[in-house]
């Protein structure tokens, strides 16, 4: 496979390189039509798939920006691949609803049935759906949300929420569907995929984050001297800088092999699996920056705080290190 990116997809790394230099907002990618790449084309998008949404959150990551990008694509790239052709062109504010509390990714307890109500005291067979149980550590939630199921995909119009906090500061939220009215878009296939695309996501844009500590703590050891010498150039210091480059580049070749296998097809979940536990990982190389950075590296004001809370958010999303290992051993 050739993980180097075709003249589309340098084009698309460009602009949301350009946008979010410029400090860019929600708005700003919005406009620039970054938060609409998976939509398909008949719908006003690009029809773009995997490899592309991860394109555009590395960049995101790397500098650690806080915007809604990874709910709205990986919503807007499950709902293309998995929702009803009426559905499929829906853009706009959306998110996606997976974990459940003290649960594993995988396997959503929410329960939905057949809503029977009908007017005068009457049941009407098939006349909806309902959903019951909860959802947690929903990003940026919406009017809108994609919410997995027992009985597969459904989207809810103004879920009950209660606000939740993140380490980065980005809004989330715990959905609370006790009985709430939902639309089934796809069935049980799309929960799997669902959790496919929420990984890749989660990957992409923890790749991007650690490429941006990366870049901050090896200008900074270049810079910074002690006892008349650069940090750099101590034996201790580069072996240490290694092994985050080392943590960097497994992370990225899991993700890109996840991606470009996710888009063509092909089975992808051993290496999303492995990407996903180098997300777990990649956390620990961010401790490594926070060191090399001394005193530098504890101040929330300093650029490398963000990184850091970005990773420890991203590794929590997908349950830390030992659900990712539990995950690789039931594969292999």
């Amino acid at each position: 496979m050739d993980f180097n990116l075709d003249e589309t997809q340098q084009d698309l790394k460009k602009l949301a390189a350009e946008v979010l230099a410029k400090e860019g907002d929600e708005e700003r990618l919005r406009q620039a039509g970054l938060l609409d790449v998976c939509v398909p084309e008949e719908a006003g998008g690009a029809g773009l798939g995997p490899v592309e949404m991860a394109v555009v959150l590395r960049e995101v990551g790397a500098r650690a920006a806080m915007v809604p990008a990874l709910p709205s694509l990986a919503a807007t790239l499950l709902l293309a691949r998995q929702g009803a052709p009426g559905r499929r062109g829906r853009a706009g504010r959306l998110t996606l609803a997976l974990r459940e509390p003290a649960r594993a990714l995988a396997d959503p307890p929410t329960t939905a049935a057949t809503a029977t109500t009908g007017g005068a005291g009457t049941t009407v067979a098939g006349a909806g759906w309902v959903l019951t149980g909860r959802k947690v550590s929903v990003p940026y939630p919406s009017a809108e949300v994609l919410v997995t199921a027992d009985s597969g995909l459904f989207l809810v119009a103004e879920p009950v929420t209660a606000a939740e906090f993140t380490s980065t500061g980005e809004p989330a939220a715990t959905i609370v569907l006790d009985g709430a009215p939902a639309e089934r878009v796809a069935g049980q296939e799309a929960v799997a995929d669902a959790r496919r695309i929420l990984m890749a996501a989660v990957a992409a844009q923890a790749s991007g984050v650690l490429a941006g500590a990366l870049e901050l703590t090896t200008s900074y050891i270049r810079q910074r001297k002690q006892f008349g010498r650069a940090l750099a150039e101590f034996q201790a210091v580069t072996m240490q800088i290694a092994d985050v480059y080392i943590a960097a580049r497994a992370l990225d070749v899991a993700m890109w092999s996840a991606v470009w296998r996710l888009g063509e097809g092909l089975p992808a979940d051993e290496d999303l699996a492995l990407a996903a536990y180098h997300v777990s990982e990649a956390s620990r190389a961010l401790y490594t920056c926070q060191h090399l950075h001394g005193g530098l590296g504890l101040d929330v004001t300093y650029p490398l705080h963000r990184y850091f809370a970005q990773a420890r958010h991203l590794s929590q999303l997908l349950g830390g290190a030992d659900a990712q290992l539990d995950l690789i051993g039931a594969l292999v």
